[in-house]
């Protein structure tokens, strides 16, 4: 890729990249909170190169996992020739993540002496999903016990006899937890590698409940890196293993199945697939409505409050900021029982404000949004990056407050 892109400047790379991402100006543009006139100029080269922190979030948009991919020989990152591995921006190191790579690194070579009783194994996954989203700080308590538990499951795994397929189930349900958690806070290979034992050990377990939910997990994974189209494979691959079961299965697989449909609409809402996200959006809804007001799947946390949230960041994502704002204002907060998804709710609120520009009305909600969970808006780019934006961009009138605030989020402001 990098011969194809060899002499040309920062703006045509931008605009060869965007264009084989099949993504217009106007999605691209709304993605990085900039008008799609504003790209227009970068990618003519009417304007200078974007700053570094921009070049950054394009990267991370267009898929591109080395910033020096994206800069000419118009900017001073070696053309190419240089790495600046995207990761460097993106990770905000956790102290539990050196544990948990240990437990998920241990190879396990011989057999373990000590047994593991799944039951009471399950019962303690079960209490940390309840708590990631109880917890204002999910990723410090988890982080506590969450080494234990790999370690434990793993062990379960090798060890099991008649119960070998829940015990694989459990494991592949650590491992979900475990991307939730290492999801910015790690390097990207330990995040990879989550997310595919999760998918292994839910083959092992030969559930659809359990495959499907592995699925979602590692959508997550290939979405973040911009892998679109390998996500809806995903999607779609889970749903067909699953709807077969929908009628006559528990809830939790209807759950799961409108989980993965939420998650097909924002993935093709940052696609700019809008016909595709809204339709997806659309059955996630549905399946809401049947299971009530009251169902919270235990660790995707779908259900109708969760279906609401996602409204606002498909309409975020697709840059429709009007409509991202109007579907917030319908959302009473306090229906998301989950307050890492509370949390996001309100950070995308306050993304429906930063892509008009009203640096003030982002700041307040990220600030609402980290009164319900100061970790969920810590570990999120999204709410740094606005910020960042209102330090840089508000004016005098918001500078001293967003400066005060990025401060206590630990920016370089």
């Amino acid at each position: 890729m990098l011969d194809d892109l060899a002499g040309l400047s920062t703006g045509a790379r931008i605009q060869t990249l965007r264009t084989r991402k099949g993504m217009t100006r106007l999605v691209l543009a709304g993605l990085v909170g900039r008008s799609s006139s504003w790209l227009k100029d970068i990618e003519r080269g009417r304007r200078l190169p974007p700053r570094l922190p921009m070049l950054v979030r394009l990267a991370e948009v267009l898929g591109v996992t080395d910033v020096s991919v994206l800069a000419g020989d118009d900017m001073n990152l070696g053309g190419g020739t240089i790495s600046v591995p995207i990761d460097s921006f993106r990770r905000i190191p956790h102290e539990a993540v050196p544990a948990i790579r240990e437990a998920i690194h241990d190879q396990q070579l011989t057999r373990p002496e000590r047994r593991v009783d799944v039951a009471a194994l399950r019962s303690r996954v079960d209490h940390a999903w309840g708590v990631w989203h109880s917890s204002p700080r999910q990723r410090t308590d988890i982080g506590r016990v969450l080494p234990g538990l790999i370690t434990d499951a793993r062990v379960a795994a090798r060890t099991a006899n008649g119960d070998r397929r829940d015990a694989y189930a459990t494991l592949a349900d650590v491992y979900g937890l475990a991307e939730q958690m290492l999801a910015w806070t790690s390097e990207a290979e330990l995040l990879w590698l989550a997310a595919d034992r999760g998918v292994a050990a839910a083959q092992e377990a030969d559930r659809p409940e359990t495959l499907a939910g592995a699925a979602w997990v590692l959508g997550n994974v290939r979405r973040a890196v911009g892998d679109y189209d390998g996500a809806i494979e995903l999607v779609e691959d889970a749903r067909q293993v699953l709807e077969p079961r929908l009628e006559d299965g528990p809830d939790s697989v209807r759950g799961i199945w409108g989980a993965l449909n939420l998650h097909a609409a924002i993935t093709c809402a940052r696609a700019g697939r809008e016909g595709d996200a809204w339709r997806y959006w659309d059955e996630g809804d549905r399946t809401a409505e049947r299971l009530g007001v009251r169902y919270s799947h235990p660790w995707t946390a779908f259900g109708q409050g969760n279906v609401s949230v996602h409204a606002v960041s498909v309409g975020a994502d697709l840059s429709q900021s009007s409509k991202a704002r109007e579907r917030a204002e319908e959302v009473d907060p306090d229906s998301v029982p989950s307050l890492e998804r509370r949390s996001r709710l309100l950070i995308e609120t306050a993304r429906s404000y930063s892509l008009k520009r009203d640096h003030s009305g982002a700041l307040h909600w990220v600030k609402q949004a980290h009164r319900v969970s100061s970790e969920a808006v810590h570990y999120s780019p999204i709410a740094r990056q606005m910020v960042s934006d209102a330090v840089d961009q508000g004016g005098p009138l918001i500078e001293r407050d967003a400066r005060s605030f990025g401060q206590v989020l630990g920016l370089p402001v």
